[in-house]
């Protein structure tokens, strides 16, 4: 899994660390202490370069670093990036996720479920997270590809939620 610091050296390029540091407002040296992971990026550096670069890979890295949970951008020796094979990774554990979803039961109160009821609990949930990653790396994969905004695309979703009183406040920065 990439670290922040990493996405945001690649995020970077070429620039040094100084324009990099004279364009995001911040001290050369803290660049170079949030590249190195020395220094966790602070939410308002987070904020600036999700709104300037639109990155999926940094957004998923920040919640990451964060929060210890969430899915990360694949990036292991068996990950295929390739969209058609997102894709396809994607669908399988779609499947898989809703074939176990459906035959777990969550009509009993779930303090007073046996053990093998909470396992079996357990392993769906693990299969609706299998998914969500597969979900998130296919967005990620396409958006960036594609050139298609990562940031509007959850804005979008935050607002639809609001609209349908799913939200009560508008996420929106």
């Amino acid at each position: 899994m990439k670290k922040v610091g990493e996405v945001m050296r690649e995020i970077r390029g070429n620039k040094t660390q100084q324009k990099q540091a004279l364009e995001m407002s911040v001290s050369r040296e803290s660049i170079s202490r949030y590249e190195t992971n020395k220094d966790k990026v602070n939410a308002g550096v987070a904020r600036q370069y999700s709104a300037k670069y639109d990155n999926p890979m940094f957004a998923m890295a920040i919640q990451t670093e964060y929060t210890g949970t969430g899915p990360v951008l694949l990036d292991g020796p068996n990950a295929d990036l390739h969209r058609s094979a997102v894709k396809e990774k994607t669908l399988e554990e779609l499947g898989e996720a809703f074939n176990r979803l459906k035959s777990t039961s969550l009509v009993k109160p779930l303090a007073a479920m046996e053990l093998y009821e909470k396992q079996d609990l357990h392993d769906a949930l693990e299969e609706l997270v299998e998914a969500t990653t597969a979900i998130s790396n296919l967005v990620a994969v396409v958006c960036m590809e594609a050139k298609i905004s990562y940031k509007d695309l959850w804005t979008d979703h935050y607002r639809y939620l609001v609209s349908q009183g799913l939200l009560k406040e508008d996420l929106t920065c």
